[in-house]
């Protein structure tokens, strides 16, 4: 398909979770990756500033390798990690420029915007810088990826119409999840005639091993295919996507990827229908029906972060992954400053401004015992 006047596939090479060798990147068999990957056609690759060491590795298995013109590379800006003055996020984008040896950009990315981190590239103006590297020729095409409100994504989008792509996470667990939105931010950057980068579709590997009743359901349609195919179909098959990062960790995952996206056709009825059941069993799992309103966060004298714990343990609940629900945990909770649910004082004053009547503080202890950081 043709976006932006580039020609790309429906399969993006996402570089966060590159396979490791002693603790290190595995430049060696990345370059064998790479060289699957081009080999059928595709050619997007998406790294960022913050993924440690991707782009050094992508320079040495890519760049060096291959001519300039045969691939798009997309990195990305996160000025709200350490960055006090407009010259430290600057400098990430010459750091991105030295690390890659790309010489330019097909897309950049201002990183994860959405909250309090889109204050950051505000006062920083970098959306101005942005454009001034597009004149120059050091930037292609100038987007942003998103993790938040719909809500905000469109007061984003009404101030920067300059915008010209919006990555998102989307797949089929978070499509109508209330905490995520994944379809109404969707329909959002649709709205404003924003085509979409998909990040996650595969909600970082979680889908290639669903719950026993959606992998049930998956199997039963279809047993000679993977559970993953079905996550990065259903993203592939959104109208408006100029392509979906799967962040490939090996090389048995890049011949599955390969296999069903190198002639990718649209989901037919049937399948819809398969994913349609499958979405239905997820819903029937019990979760805290938790929207991330945050009214419990506004009212709580502890600042504890009740919403971030809820959403690491429906991760949980879901998907049985400790180690991803502790890590969420204390991203969500820890990361974003906020106390952890075992200073909870049981005040109770969250319950009476909770709009979905959560026993806030029954769940809360659930969480101390469950993903308790101390």
């Amino acid at each position: 398909m043709s976006y932006l006047g580039e020609e790309i596939k429906k399969l993006g090479f996402g570089l966060m979770r590159l396979p490791q060798k002693d603790g290190a990147i595995d430049v060696e068999q990345t370059k064998k990756m790479v060289d699957m990957f081009l080999k059928e056609g595709f050619t997007y690759f998406d790294t960022a500033w913050a993924y440690n060491g991707s782009e050094e590795a992508i320079r040495q298995a890519l760049v060096e390798r291959y001519p300039r013109d045969s691939f798009q590379l997309a990195t990305k800006n996160a000025a709200w990690i350490n960055c006090k003055t407009r010259e430290d996020a600057i400098n990430q984008f010459e750091t991105s420029l030295q690390r890659t040896g790309a010489g330019y950009f097909d897309f950049y990315l201002l990183h994860n915007l959405g909250e309090h981190r889109t204050k950051s590239f505000d006062d920083f103006d970098m959306w101005s810088f942005v454009q001034e590297k597009k004149k120059e020729g050091k930037i292609k095409h100038v987007g942003f990826s998103f993790h938040s409100t719909p809500e905000e994504l469109e007061e984003i989008l009404k101030k920067h119409p300059e915008v010209e792509f919006v990555q998102l996470q989307i797949n089929y667990a978070d499509w109508e999840n209330p905490a995520i939105k994944s379809k109404e931010c969707y329909k959002m950057a649709r709205k404003y005639g924003k085509p979409v980068v998909i990040m996650e579709p595969v909600k970082g590997g979680m889908l290639a091993n669903p719950p026993e009743p959606v992998a049930k359901i998956l199997k039963e349609a279809n047993p000679n295919v993977s559970y993953a195919s079905w996550a990065i179909k259903f993203a592939a098959n959104l109208d408006g996507v100029i392509t979906v990062l799967s962040g490939m960790s090996n090389i048995d995952q890049m011949q599955d990827n390969l296999s069903y996206m190198k002639d990718f056709t649209k989901l037919s009825e049937e399948e819809k229908k398969v994913l349609d059941k499958a979405q239905e069993e997820l819903k029937k799992i019990p979760l805290i029906p938790c929207t991330t309103c945050n009214y419990c966060a506004k009212v709580c004298p502890m600042n504890i972060g009740i919403s971030g714990s809820f959403t690491a343990m429906n991760m949980l609940t879901l998907y049985g992954d400790m180690a991803g629900a502790k890590h969420q945990e204390s991203w969500l909770v820890g990361g974003h400053g906020k106390k952890h649910a075992e200073e909870c004082i049981k005040c109770g004053r969250c319950e009476e401004v909770c709009p979905q009547h959560i026993k806030i503080r029954d769940e809360l202890v659930k969480v101390a015992e469950t993903l308790g950081s101390n």
